[in-house]
Parts: structure tokens; C-alpha cells; sequence
């Protein structure tokens, strides 16, 4: 259903080297780039995520509310994803773990602050 998000970036070089390491845990890398614009996917079929400057020229600003969730399969990676995004120079959202009726997650703002969390579904009680 989702066939990508576009965050705003301030930092764009800084930000496409965050989300080159990071995504490539993933599997995903680099499948559409300009001077301005950059989505990452695993396939030009599946979801991507993508940094842009501001098509309007403003500075990129953080969404209040906003959130994208990148989807693992085992609490291993989202532990493995959540700890490189620190290590990247992410900030601390909310450590791994089970946050209740089987959804397991963690959470983090990028360099411009966005905030993304990867989540991974899991029997309750695990």
C-alpha cells in the first residue's frame, strides 16, 4: 500500500550517508538520485524511503506526529538497526523492546530529527 515517504533534509550529504548504512542493513539501497532528491528500496517494486531538499525552498522541518516504521523480521534486527542508527548519530527515541500485544520495537530521530522506528511482530510474551 505504501509506495514511499520523502523526508526533508537540511543536512543532505550527512543525511544520504546515514541512510546508506543504514538502510543497507536492510537490504536496501540507492534506486532513484538527483542533486536534490534520494530513495532507497530494495526494488524498484517495493516501499522506499527518500531524503529531498524542500521543493519550495524553505528549510525541511520535523512533522509532529509524523513517523516512518521500517519493518524487520526478528526483535535481533530491529535491536542490530536501532543501535546503528545511534552509532550513525541518531538520538534515542525509545530502546528495543516489547511494547505489548506482540509488537516489538525502537525508536529514533535521524540528523534533522525525523523520527523512524523499526518494529518486527512477534508471538506476545517473547
Amino acid at each position: 500500500m505504501i509506495g514511499y515517504v520523502t523526508l526533508g533534509t537540511n543536512r543532505f550529504d550527512e543525511a544520504a550517508q546515514f541512510y546508506d548504512e543504514l538502510l543497507s542493513l536492510v537490504g536496501a539501497g540507492r534506486f532513484l538520485e538527483s542533486d536534490r532528491f534520494i530513495a532507497w528500496s530494495k526494488s524498484a517494486a517495493s516501499p522506499a524511503l527518500s531524503i529531498t531538499y524542500p521543493f519550495d525552498g524553505n528549510a525541511a522541518t520535523v512533522g509532529n506526529g509524523v513517523m516512518v516504521a521500517i519493518a524487520m523480521d526478528k526483535p535481533e534486527k530491529v535491536d542490530a538497526f536501532h543501535a546503528r542508527a545511534l552509532e550513525l548519530g541518531g538520538t534515542d527515541e525509545g530502546a528495543p523492546g516489547d511494547r505489548g500485544t506482540g509488537f516489538y520495537a525502537a525508536y529514533f530521530r535521524d540528523l534533522d530529527g525525523n523520527k523512524l522506528n523499526a518494529f518486527c511482530m512477534v508471538p506476545s510474551g517473547k
